[in-house]
């Protein structure tokens, strides 16, 4: 029964009101049609990935570390485009801890080395220990957490334990105690200390993609995959990992630039890269018995250093805000 007949007695029901309600309907051209918010459902919704790029490409932040890190890949693969000189050729002890002259603007090393030329090479050494680190310990962290996240059970208390006991270790430390051994003493190069880096860098990765794939494998799409006869290792490779990558690319950015400074620490230590191999480290320990009377030797491969690892923190600030959906101003 409608709530207007309810109101209304057995008696007054079918009685005329002697209020009778007007109706009144404006015409259209007193009421104009006014523009709204207009959206094409044309084009196809962005990915995540897809939205990242829209707002990177907004923020400052990012557009600067950017230009710094490409201007860093581009002294380590084309060296020669800035230096005619070679790192240990001409090096003559007359020009001992010697200042700016022309050809060389950023003076002479204790051995009398040009240090831009020494700065400039040791780019590629150290920027490449930090790449393949950071690989490395995506590829086995990214592994060992995804497994434990997806699986859970017993999987994920055995992984657990183990990545544990790794991130206990302090990653500096560990590697001070490692290098020490005969067979990394003796064979010390560009993959030893990568492999001590892995060995001892991978648990943070592999916790930030447990926590990941934790929080998608229960999704309605990996759900969906497996109830049409995905197994689960292949909902696994094909729709849970691949969703789980963001806050990974992210971390991996910003320890990038620490690898680069464990390397540099080990170097400076005299435990890294043999003095042959050019590296920003070997620098700053060559460096450092000339410090009060030649300071600038030390600074040069300091500053690249500095810059460098800044750079790659400052990306990973702007992945991490581009990525993070709860960030995003709409």
């Amino acid at each position: 029964m409608p709530e207007n007949d309810k109101a209304l007695t057995p008696a007054s029901r079918g009685k005329v009101s002697p209020y009778p309600i007007e109706h009144f309907v404006a015409d259209v051209e007193e009421t104009p049609v006014q523009p709204v918010d207009s959206s094409t459902a044309d084009g196809a919704p962005r990915s995540i990935w897809g939205e990242a790029w829209r707002s990177l490409r907004k923020q400052p932040l990012f557009i600067i570390s950017a230009l710094l890190l490409l201007a860093v890949i581009v002294v380590a693969l084309f060296p020669g485009i800035f230096t005619s000189e070679q790192p240990n050729d001409n090096c003559l002890l007359a020009n001992s801890d010697g200042g700016p002259i022309a050809g060389h603007p950023l003076g002479f090393t204790q051995q009398g080395c040009d240090v831009l030329a020494r700065v400039v090479y040791g780019t590629r050494s150290s920027l490449m220990v930090g790449l393949l680190a950071t690989l490395g310990v995506v590829v086995v962290g990214g592994v060992i957490g995804a497994l434990a996240g997806f699986f859970g059970g017993w999987v994920d208390a055995i992984l657990a334990r183990v990545s544990d006991i790794f991130f206990a270790l302090p990653m500096i430390l560990g590697a001070i105690v490692v290098v020490q051994l005969p067979f990394f003493r003796e064979n010390r190069n560009v993959w030893t200390i990568v492999l001590i880096l892995v060995t001892f860098g991978w648990p943070q990765v592999a916790r930030i993609t447990r926590g990941a794939v934790l929080e998608i494998r229960n999704a309605d799409f990996v759900t969906a995959a497996q109830s049409l006869g995905v197994s689960r290792m292949s909902a696994l490779i094909k729709h849970v990992i691949p969703n789980a990558m963001a806050p990974v690319i992210v971390i991996a950015t910003i320890s990038l630039g620490t690898f680069i400074v464990a390397e540099s620490t080990l170097s400076f230590l005299g435990i890294g890269l043999p003095p042959d191999v050019m590296s920003w480290g070997n620098d700053i320990f060559s460096a450092k018995p000339s410090l009060r009377t030649n300071p600038m030797a030390l600074f040069w491969p300091a500053l690249a250093l500095s810059l460098t690892v800044l750079s790659f923190i400052m990306l990973g600030d702007a992945l991490r805000d581009a990525l993070d959906p709860k960030s995003r101003k709409r």
